[in-house]
């Protein structure tokens, strides 16, 4: 069946071949049988390459399920027997101590298991996980949660952070208000607009395009553009935070596609809520 779908895909038996890493005879041999197994052509031959018939069109979607389906079954079966690895997406905040402890209590409780890491950028909050090559995001909320669970594992205040020449950087504390008139670093099109709403204190704005937290940091220092973020973390002597008392608090949450029962994740997720709640 694999050997089908990539010449269906390919449309070439020596482009198809290359794909599989395999001289093109035997593939050639095994389309052959498959056809004489169904009784019927799957492919319609011409010296520029091949056509799907009807019949093929047919087999190719059953075939593109059925190997779908023996890939969750062989991941399962390395899941249940401890031996698959587990990609965790991390938005783009590597100075969180609440990721070292976990990493840490999550080491001593599955020692065996291969965690892989996934960093990523501002424009995705969910850090890859409707694309696929992630299981787990720890990340920031809100975000379209549409598909998702979410489980919320702490709640920051959010401030401004600014230049620390800025008048306002002497402020003990500012409203959203003051800060109307500012630039303020934007995501590229298409960043999900519930987090591009929020990160723009719920109103629309304008500035510099950013994708990762070194950009908005640079934006302030280089241009005195504004933007927010979570207080508590470490910034440079040249920038300073100060704390908004009308913004919602950042949620940082663990999230994971509704309805996957890897018990990989659902343990990650224990360990996740007991070390940022302590």
């Amino acid at each position: 069946m694999r050997y089908f779908v990539a010449v269906a895909e390919e449309l070439h038996f020596g482009r198809a071949a290359t794909r599989l890493h395999m001289s093109q005879p035997p593939l050639s041999r095994a389309i052959k049988q498959l056809e004489a197994e169904a009784g019927t052509l799957l492919f319609a031959r011409s010296p520029t390459g091949v056509t799907l018939t009807s019949v093929g069109t047919v087999l190719l979607d059953e075939a593109r399920a059925l190997l779908d389906h023996a890939d969750r079954v062989r991941e399962r079966v390395r899941v249940a027997a401890g031996v698959a690895p587990l990609t965790v997406g991390i938005l783009g905040d590597g100075t969180d101590p609440g990721v070292t402890r976990l990493a840490a209590a999550y080491r001593r409780s599955h020692p065996g298991i291969d965690i892989r890491i996934r960093d990523t950028d501002l424009t995705d909050p969910t850090c890859g996980l409707r694309n696929g090559p992630v299981d787990i995001a720890l990340t920031r909320a809100p975000f379209d949660e549409t598909a998702l669970t979410v489980r919320t594992l702490r709640t920051d205040p959010v401030g401004v952070v600014l230049r620390a020449d800025d008048p306002l950087a002497r402020c003990d504390r500012l409203r959203l208000a003051e800060l109307s008139e500012r630039r303020w670093f934007q995501f590229p099109q298409g960043t999900d607009p519930i987090w591009q709403s929020y990160w723009n204190g719920g109103r629309p704005r304008e500035g510099p395009v950013v994708r990762a937290v070194h950009e908005c940091l640079q934006a302030v220092l280089w241009n005195g553009t504004v933007g927010l973020a979570p207080l508590g973390h470490d910034l440079p002597a040249e920038l300073a935070v100060v704390p908004l008392i009308d913004m919602a608090p950042s949620r940082v949450v663990a999230v994971w596609n509704e309805g996957d029962t890897n018990p990989l994740i659902r343990s990650f997720v224990e360990i996740a809520t007991a070390t940022y709640c302590h």
